[in-house]
């Protein structure tokens, strides 16, 4: 099966962010990329035009504060960056090749954290957590750039609950299927943090918790990125594409190989 792409603007308030759709050559499940901070859609490029070749319309897109709009990037808030995200979601909505019960969000660190607070504001089906990041739920509408970074990282690395964040409060009431991708040797997110999301999924269908060996944060070099899209690809194939064609998502128990 071919894809295509188009090129597309998102609106959010007065302003456009640039967007990019890959879609098969027939009605099939949508699969939204969210990018971290600091990267950008370039990112998820190839693994969503992996995607889209699976049969499915994928999106990605850039967050304000970064590539086009990256003059913003000490303006834009977590408030700011959730608008832009369901801007794209809708998007990727309104597009006529979508199945709109089969939607996917392929969410990676910053990007990841926004996914999960998007899934109380739109359906989402299926979501994909590469090493997600948490903020606490003060500060909100403060600029992301100028948060206090070692107080991020005491959070990050302490337990906490469902009951008191809003992107883990997300995924306790999150009931569709879920991946959990962890970073080795991350220097971002620690093991507590991923653990912290790992435990608000009480009511998801099915949770997969992989951890990628000897990989940082950012998937440096071939071997990670390599193994990374791997597990995405196995996981969408099993879930996204499985649901199609009548096959049963599970739960896989972590370790990575």
């Amino acid at each position: 099966m071919g894809t295509q792409s188009d090129k597309v603007e998102l609106k959010v308030g007065d302003e456009r962010i640039a967007g990019t759709f890959l879609h098969p050559d027939a009605k099939v499940p949508g699969v939204l990329f969210v990018h971290g901070w600091g990267g950008s859609q370039q990112s998820d490029l190839a693994r969503a035009r992996g995607v889209a070749g699976l049969g499915c319309v994928c999106l990605t897109f850039d967050l304000r504060g970064h590539e086009k709009t990256r003059a913003e990037r000490q303006r834009v808030s977590r408030e700011d960056n959730l608008k832009d995200l369901l801007a794209a979601y809708d998007k990727l909505m309104a597009h006529p090749w979508i199945d709109s019960s089969a939607i996917a969000v392929v969410g990676s660190s910053y990007g990841g954290y926004l996914s999960a607070i998007l899934t109380t504001l739109r359906p989402v089906r299926w979501l994909a957590l590469h090493v997600p990041a948490l903020y606490r739920d003060t500060e909100w509408t403060r600029p992301k750039a100028s948060l206090d970074r070692q107080d991020i990282d005491r959070y990050r690395r302490s337990v906490v609950t469902s009951d008191e964040n809003r992107a883990l409060g997300a995924c306790r009431r999150f009931k569709g299927d879920v991946l959990i991708v962890e970073a080795e040797r991350d220097d971002y997110i620690p093991h507590q943090t991923i653990m912290n999301y790992r435990a608000a999924f009480v009511e998801s269908h099915s949770l997969t918790h992989r951890i990628l060996d000897n990989s940082d944060h950012a998937l440096t070099g071939e071997v990670s990125q390599a193994a990374y899209n791997g597990i995405l690809m196995r996981w969408i194939t099993e879930m996204v594409i499985g649901a199609r064609t009548g096959g049963q998502a599970y739960v896989q128990e972590p370790r990575a190989a």
